[in-house]
């Protein structure tokens, strides 16, 4: 097997310099760069990343952790990173948390020993105070989508609780009162956070939050239409339905059609994510836009600035929720 010091003496230059064109330093000439990977590929020679991370304290790979690998959502989010990362020269390594807390924390301890630079995680069952003794270690823990006051310099987050209010909100302003809501867990800071924002733009309006018009889903299909099969089956009076996420109202409208309720003239819906599927549902899904996909390049990105030292990055750090309107709702009429 050949060696870096057989590339040295065939390219005829110094070890150093090998090893700057194996790091892709910007130092090296183009031909002296060309001379080198002429005499690497003459020798059959490839870099062993592993000494080449014990060398430098580098591994050039960000591990990236999410909660399921299944999903638009989480599909959006990594394709962000990645695409970033890549674009930059650096590797991911994916795995997953399944919103349990030992799994989230078995899952960083297995990107911590993969030596990856940095981490990105999205995690919803360890505490504020877990991520923050992490960070204490060698390898930093930026947070996707949730907000640690103490980590602010490392979390990427959208006001969750904004774009509750506006998918509540959007349907106030239609005429709609009598409005149910599906959340999703409350454990997780994204659901609650939104369900907070429904109620703000309820009071906000003087319009009395129904204990019978709140179901907790699972921000999962089968949530959304257990959550509308719930309110039927009681026989509550609502005219508006907003859903915690678009996964959720893709369940209740499925439901909806199922049991000739017809959308929007019966039933206005109102999802949140505006995951890539919304616009192909059946109706059109009106949903809250959350930007996961740049929301993951802007993590990526702080990575870049704060681990690899790339200048020049402007670092939004909270992203505003926006209404994306289309056909799953309309103004009530008496």
């Amino acid at each position: 097997m050949a060696t870096i010091y057989e590339v040295s003496k065939l390219a005829g230059v110094s070890l150093a310099t090998v090893s700057r064109v194996m790091n892709k330093n910007a130092r090296v000439s183009d031909k002296t760069k060309k001379k080198v990977l002429e005499a690497m590929d003459t020798l059959g020679y490839r870099p062993n990343a592993i000494a080449q991370s014990l060398a430098s304290n580098c591994s050039n790979s960000i591990g990236i952790l999410v909660s399921e690998l299944s999903g638009a959502f989480f599909g959006q989010m990594m394709s962000g990173i990645e695409t970033e990362l890549r674009a930059a020269g650096k590797h991911v390594i994916i795995t997953t948390g399944h919103s349990e807390e030992e799994k989230e924390k078995d899952g960083i301890e297995f990107l911590i020993g993969r030596n990856c630079d940095a981490i990105i995680a999205h995690v919803e069952a360890v505490s504020d105070e877990y991520l923050i003794e992490i960070n204490k270690g060698k390898v930093p823990v930026y947070s996707m989508s949730r907000h640690v006051e103490a980590l602010k310099d490392k979390c990427i987050s959208l006001d969750n609780e904004a774009g509750g209010y506006l998918a509540t909100k959007t349907l106030i302003d239609l005429g709609h009162t009598n409005i149910a809501y599906i959340a999703g867990p409350q454990f997780k800071a994204d659901a609650s956070n939104r369900l907070q924002g429904h109620k703000r733009a309820l009071k906000e309006h003087d319009i009395e939050f129904d204990e019978n018009l709140f179901y907790i889903g699972d921000f999962r299909e089968i949530g959304g239409s257990a959550g509308l099969k719930h309110f039927l089956d009681e026989k509550f009076n609502f005219t508006a339905l907003v859903c915690a996420n678009d996964e959720m109202a893709s369940g209740a409208m499925k439901y909806a059609r199922e049991h000739n309720i017809n959308l929007p003239e019966q039933l206005s819906i109102i999802g949140f994510d505006n995951v890539i599927f919304a616009n192909y549902l059946y109706p059109t899904l009106t949903t809250i836009d959350n930007p996961v996909d740049e929301m993951g390049k802007m993590a990526a990105q702080l990575v870049l600035r704060d681990v690899y030292q790339q200048k020049k990055l402007e670092i939004e750090r909270v992203f505003e929720p926006t209404v994306i309107v289309r056909d799953s709702v309309s103004k009530l009429t008496n």
